[in-house]
């Protein structure tokens, strides 16, 4: 007997609901997304500001990273 993947089973327990109980799921599904997004985003900000606390960033202009990047090929 082929064992079935988690996957497999999540997808024929979705496909066992009524339309508008997956639409709910789809829904929760997609809020549950956008709030995880939401977090790392928030996540990398706070890093960035604590780095641009600690002097951790650089400034400049695109063509001084451009020549930045010229000396890192040399």
């Amino acid at each position: 007997m082929i064992k079935t993947s988690t996957f497999q089973q999540a997808l024929e327990t979705i496909e066992a609901l009524s339309s508008e109980e997956q639409a709910m799921l789809l829904e929760i599904i997609q809020n549950r997304l956008r709030e995880q997004k939401r977090q790392e985003l928030l996540k990398n900000v706070e890093q960035s500001e604590q780095d641009y606390a600690e002097g951790n960033v650089k400034r400049g202009s695109v063509s001084d990273l451009m020549k930045a990047l010229e000396q890192c090929e040399n």
